[in-house]
């Protein structure tokens, strides 16, 4: 079956292009004007994605984004037409997977789309050719984390983060080397950006393995993977 999106836009025309686009690429699409009706709508539906405009008329995106986490939690992709580095935390912060700034293209749209619904996908994935001693498996072709045996669900800029830390364990990077690997945008993002992608790839491996901490913060410099593991 087709992977079901609720998008929750109160623009018709936004709306219309995007329905348009992810309908051409396969997928079964829902609609809701307003935050409620997106709320009422996912207590009777199950979704795989929720597309979620950030300047509602009845509500803010976040504010939806967090009565969603409290019970679910399934990929959030928001769409704003505010830009600035805070509104990108922000988002991130209480629980987005990724954001598209207005104007954006619909085909980048669905690719970002795809992209999110290939990282949460409980496709089991190979761990074969792996350096058994560290319990981190990159798998680049599904864009996908696996610690411990168990699949990371993490934003594209994490999973670039972190793709760039196991390439090097024990290299210490600094923030503007970080979001050279994970941002297209590198110089529109700033130092709390690099933090707040840290903070939520420590809460998710710990969320695998509690007190286990494999990002090391050098302070003033920047962070590091683990070199050395501790017995799994």
């Amino acid at each position: 079956m087709p992977a079901k999106i609720l998008i929750v836009e109160d623009e018709p025309s936004i709306c219309e292009n995007v329905v348009y686009a992810l309908e051409a690429d396969g997928f079964a699409v829902t609609t809701a004007a307003t935050g409620r009706a997106a709320l009422e709508q996912m207590k009777s539906q199950d979704f795989s994605l929720v597309i979620l405009d950030v300047g509602l008329p009845d509500m803010t995106g976040f504010e939806v984004c967090q009565t969603i986490r409290k019970t679910q939690s399934l990929p959030i992709l928001f769409l704003t037409a505010r830009s600035s580095e805070v509104d990108r935390v922000v988002g991130l912060e209480i629980g987005g997977d990724d954001y598209v700034v207005k104007p954006f293209s619909p085909r980048e749209l669905v690719a970002r789309v795809r992209a999110i619904l290939r990282r949460v996908s409980p496709i089991p994935l190979p761990v074969t050719g792996s350096d058994t001693s560290i319990p981190l498996v990159i798998d680049e072709t599904r864009c996908q984390v696996i610690y411990f045996g168990t699949a990371l669900n993490l934003s594209r800029y994490e999973f670039r983060m972190l793709k760039a830390f196991a390439a090097h364990p024990g290299r210490v990077f600094s923030r503007e080397q970080l979001m050279d690997h994970a941002s297209e945008e590198p110089d529109a993002s700033m130092e709390r950006t690099v933090d707040t992608h840290v903070k939520t790839l420590r809460a998710r491996m710990r969320g695998v393995r509690e007190g286990l901490d494999p990002i090391v913060t050098h302070r003033g410099m920047g962070y590091s993977l683990l070199e050395t593991w501790p017995d799994a």
